[in-house]
């Protein structure tokens, strides 16, 4: 029998966005119907890219194609953006399945739905973006997301911590406020999407939560401590709000880390306001 691992990597090293999506979505068909399995014996690789084409053209974050709601061009380019952040995830997903082994079923079962679900997200944005006269790879995207995987690919409570309850978690705070924008410019199928998106990613923002709190326990630790601990060993600061309590508090956060995130972001605020 075929392992999950082995069609894990073979779709993360797929470079055209269409095949590795479709062959995503296949896997995620075999593993529903029992077809794969989790006896694999090989030494994982740490690769340090996933496969890709050339294009989009990967820029620092500061230097990406200009987004917003005041042209045509500038919300292709945020459709683009939110685009390439959910192909990242599909690579994310299987990379977080090929790289950490001996993990309970439900594990690889959360991982595997939720590369599913972030291939549904794709599609949907780039079928936008099509709508609108571009496609992908016709603006620059910047690597951050997958950056941070490779800098947490050591440890797989840093990977949930900082990848799934920072980066990720991040989607809960604005993506409900982007769809908004396109509601009030009348693109209701934008706003469609972007729902979808927000609903699906409270599980697997929750998936990171639980994973990373079994990691803690395993290891004898404190989540929220921990987690804390992990913002400034990876970031050096806090991640700044608003939150989006309600959703977070779906996902498992708890409410010390939520007061002391809104205080650490109440208290810069401040900061940056009397300076």
């Amino acid at each position: 029998m075929t392992t999950l691992y082995e069609e894990a990597k073979r779709c993360f090293l797929i470079a055209d966005p269409d095949e590795k999506l479709d062959a995503t979505l296949s896997v995620v068909a075999d593993w529903d119907a029992g077809n794969l399995s989790l006896e694999g014996d090989d030494e994982p690789i740490a690769f340090a890219v996933p496969g890709r084409l050339d294009r989009p053209i990967l820029v620092a974050p500061q230097q990406v194609s200009k987004r917003g709601f005041g042209s045509v061009a500038k919300r292709a380019s945020l459709i683009h953006s939110l685009a390439h952040i959910e192909l990242t995830a599909v690579n994310l997903a299987w990379d977080t399945i090929y790289r950490f082994r001996g993990m309970p079923r439900d594990y690889y079962a959360d991982w595997v739905k939720c590369a599913g679900e972030e291939s549904k997200h794709f599609f949907a944005l780039r079928d936008q973006l099509r709508a609108m006269g571009f496609d992908y790879g016709d603006f620059t995207a910047h690597d951050e997301l997958w950056g941070s995987a490779v800098e947490t690919g050591h440890d797989l409570m840093d990977r949930m911590g900082i990848v799934h309850r920072v980066f990720e978690a991040r989607a809960l705070d604005v993506v409900p406020q982007t769809r908004a924008k396109f509601l009030e410019l009348g693109d209701s199928k934008t706003a469609s999407i972007l729902t979808m998106i927000a609903n699906e990613e409270i599980g697997h923002v929750s998936a990171g939560t639980r994973w990373f709190r079994y990691r803690c326990e395993q290891e004898g630790l404190e989540p929220d401590a921990t987690f804390f601990q992990l913002l400034q060993q990876y970031l050096g600061n806090f991640p700044k709000g608003p939150f989006n309590r309600d959703a977070r508090l779906q996902c498992g956060f708890s409410e010390n880390e939520l007061a002391r995130l809104e205080s650490e972001d109440a208290a810069f605020r401040q900061k940056r306001h009397t300076q």
